[in-house]
């Protein structure tokens, strides 16, 4: 047990309460390149997103503009980071560049906002983000999964994995072994934070310590926010 509970803190990349490690990014799109240890005394969100996600742009990007709009002149840096779990011939970088660029949406994202009303001249977003944005480090996987990958995939989602019987535990590593080996790509900052989904945010405080990690939509991003600038 004790082996396997080292084991586990090990893979585990990022914990709350602890040093945040830096996000995995390929090419910074917008604003200057940076990252969490250069951020140093700032309190900084980060937006994760997928550009083919409508309800990262019908409601997270939108609060996250909100976050930034509101606290820029308080010591609060947002980025914006667009990874890909999925549809992973959408959630490309040429994408997001041509989201930078121009402001066109493709997919499911552009249908969806088109249904409520919410582009301009048809296929554009309303308005413009204004933090730095930058990609995900995405990898090819070559069909081999490790087994350090399947553990730290299993852990994230089954804390409780150790205490379960032995036949549960084989089949589960088996099902995580095929959906790992289905995937096209590994996204660093994605499986770094452990994230469970888009749109999902990560809060850092002054000190670079991790505070929060949190998938779909919030409501208590604000309160939280204006805790961290409180601590000082």
């Amino acid at each position: 047990m004790y082996l396997m509970e080292k084991m586990r803190l090990t893979l585990m990349s990022a914990v709350i309460g602890q040093k945040a490690p830096n996000l995995g990014v390929s090419e910074w799109v917008q604003g200057a390149p940076t990252n969490l240890d250069q951020e140093k005394d700032k309190i900084v969100l980060v937006e994760v997103f997928q550009v083919n996600c409508p309800g990262c742009f019908m409601h997270a990007i939108p609060e996250a503009i909100n976050i930034y709009n509101k606290y820029k002149d308080d010591g609060v840096r947002v980025l914006g980071i667009a990874t890909a779990f999925e549809d992973f011939d959408k959630n490309t970088l040429d994408n997001l560049k041509m989201l930078v660029e121009t402001g066109e949406v493709i997919g499911e994202t552009k249908n969806a906002l088109s249904m409520y009303g919410q582009l301009k001249d048809g296929n554009k977003l309303p308005f413009k983000i204004p933090f730095p944005l930058g990609m995900d480090n995405l990898t090819k996987i070559n069909g081999e999964v490790s087994q350090e990958q399947i553990m730290k995939f299993i852990y994230a989602q089954l804390p409780e994995f150790d205490s379960q019987p032995e036949d549960y535990k084989s089949q589960i590593i088996q099902r995580v072994k095929d959906h790992l080996m289905s995937k096209e790509y590994s996204a660093e900052t994605f499986e770094k934070y452990q994230l469970q989904g888009t749109p999902s945010f990560i809060l850092v405080d002054r000190k670079g310590i991790l505070r929060d990690v949190s998938f779909g939509q919030s409501g208590h991003l604000d309160s939280m926010i204006q805790k961290l600038i409180a601590e000082g």
